[in-house]
């Protein structure tokens, strides 16, 4: 696999400074943010990881936001943001990071990472060769990466449960021309499969669009007639698990070419309560992973392409529901277009 140029060279230059901001929705960066549940000191805790890709280099974020039982709402809190620059000969391409955990307190929360000799594919975040922790005084609350002996050896003396973080939430910035690959596991412990969205003029005409998505080579969802139905959802089976996939491809087909508009949402949502029969009735025979889906929900499409609302702000509503309900995985995806 080939290595993106910031990782070619022997040396990356690594930045540290406070995050302040978070990813602007309407640039088209290329990003990953993956959202962890898992507990600090008992309370449930959300860690936010933001991995960035730009013509400049790449970057890592880490933010916290922890429910104390409080009355009063809290906020996601910035630990560390880490810059990799390779033009910048000086390089702190390890490091720790501490950070207050609370206004109240002076309790604090360590980063460690070590992205020396990490490996990147096409998407923003490393595929082998890094770690990434977040620690208390106690504990080891996340665990990212493959180099886990080594993060062993410079947490020595901490506890830490395989089980403690789990993944519940994943939202990644895409960009392309018509087509668009990601992977994404849909329950814990569960196989990671490659998930492929294309806009495929072969289903039509160039005027009338099919819209495709595939989930290891095979075809779960096709939309014909797209300009009638850029809004849609249905349900498929991954592994035995139910679940839901909205689209919103309106300003794909009706958005114009400004910048900051051109984009497709997609989302994926394991269902809470799926069951065996829901699987039969739905999605046929459950004697295979996968199964062709049938689309069980209305179509969110109107009988004007110049309705402007959609799923683009849902997938956000449905995305905190789930997490405030502790309920599966949900997956959103910005599918930009670049020409």
């Amino acid at each position: 696999m080939m290595r993106d140029f910031p990782s070619c060279f022997g040396e990356s230059g690594v930045q540290i400074a406070d995050s302040s901001a978070s990813l602007a929705r309407n640039s088209p960066q290329n990003s990953v943010t993956c959202i962890y549940k898992s507990k600090i000191r008992g309370c449930p805790c959300l860690i936010t990881v933001t991995w960035t890709k730009t013509l400049m280099g790449q970057g890592l974020t880490v933010s916290i936001l922890v429910d104390d039982g409080g009355d009063h709402p809290n906020s996601s809190r910035s630990l560390c943001r880490v810059e990799i620059k390779p033009w910048l000969l000086i390089s702190k391409h390890r490091g720790c990071r501490k950070a207050p955990l609370s206004s109240l307190d002076s309790s604090t929360l360590d980063v460690h990472w070590d992205l020396s000799n990490a490996k990147f594919g096409a998407a923003p975040e490393p595929v082998q060769d890094y770690y990434v922790a977040v620690k208390d005084d106690r504990d080891v609350v996340l665990l990212l990466g493959d180099m886990e002996r080594e993060a062993h050896k410079k947490l020595a003396g901490l506890g830490w449960a395989r089980d403690s973080a789990v993944l519940v939430a994943k939202r990644e910035n895409m960009l392309g021309k018509k087509s668009y690959c990601t992977r994404a596991q849909f329950r814990d412990k569960g196989q990671a499969h490659s998930v492929v969205i294309e806009c495929d003029p072969g289903g039509g005409s160039l005027s009338d669009p099919c819209l495709v998505i595939r989930i290891d080579d095979r075809d779960v969802v096709r939309v014909r007639r797209l300009r009638w139905k850029f809004r849609g959802n249905c349900t498929i089976d991954v592994d035995g698990t139910g679940v839901e996939v909205f689209w919103d491809v309106h300003n794909w087909l009706f958005g114009g070419d400004s910048v900051g508009s051109n984009y497709g949402v997609f989302l994926f949502q394991t269902c809470p309560f799926w069951a065996e029969s829901d699987n039969e009735k739905f999605c046929g025979s459950s004697s295979s992973n996968l199964s062709k889906p049938s689309c069980i929900s209305s179509w969110w499409s109107s009988a004007s392409p110049s309705s402007s609302q959609g799923i683009e702000d849902d997938p956000h509503h449905q995305h905190q529901l789930q997490l405030q309900q502790g309920l599966g995985f949900s997956l959103i995806l910005y599918a930009w277009k670049s020409e």
